[in-house]
């Protein structure tokens, strides 16, 4: 017997969440990621030196690296799960360090964002990432 939800184009759905999840969280690191590559790394490395971190310079250019590149990634679907470790690492130490004192509705987003990148370390890109493309050995295998 079909359900209201198993009907039709709901079906054909089914493997888009892995897909959506990408979009939003890879077009986001990508925005974030750009606007400090782009615009004053320098800046960002004073804050990340202000938070107390050794050897800011190289925290701070992999933080930059992790969201730029790992949101391209992300959105391509590929390496997504190692690429999720490292967006939900970044999206972490936002949340509980740089905004440590800042209060919820600071800390919110990078909580969204790490989770959702979590997701993806559970889920894999899915059928409609490069990493299907790539490394399935058969084109319905949903491991990725």
């Amino acid at each position: 017997m079909k359900t209201l939800i198993s009907l039709g184009w709901f079906d054909r759905l089914a493997g888009a969440g892995p897909f959506l999840i990408r979009l939003a969280v890879g077009g986001a690191m990508v925005i974030h990621g750009s606007q400090k590559l782009f615009g004053d790394p320098g800046r960002f490395i004073g804050f990340v030196e202000k938070l107390g971190f050794p050897l800011p310079t190289i925290f701070g250019w992999a933080a930059i690296l992790a969201e730029f590149l790992g949101g391209i990634a992300l959105l391509l679907g590929l390496v997504t799960r190692w690429s999720a470790i490292f967006v939900a690492f970044t999206m972490g130490v936002a949340a509980f360090v740089a905004h440590a004192n800042d209060g919820f509705n600071k800390q919110e987003y990078p909580l969204v964002l790490m989770l959702g990148a979590l997701s993806l370390l559970a889920s894999g890109g899915g059928r409609l990432s490069l990493d299907a493309w790539l490394f399935s050995k058969s084109a319905g295998d949903e491991r990725l």
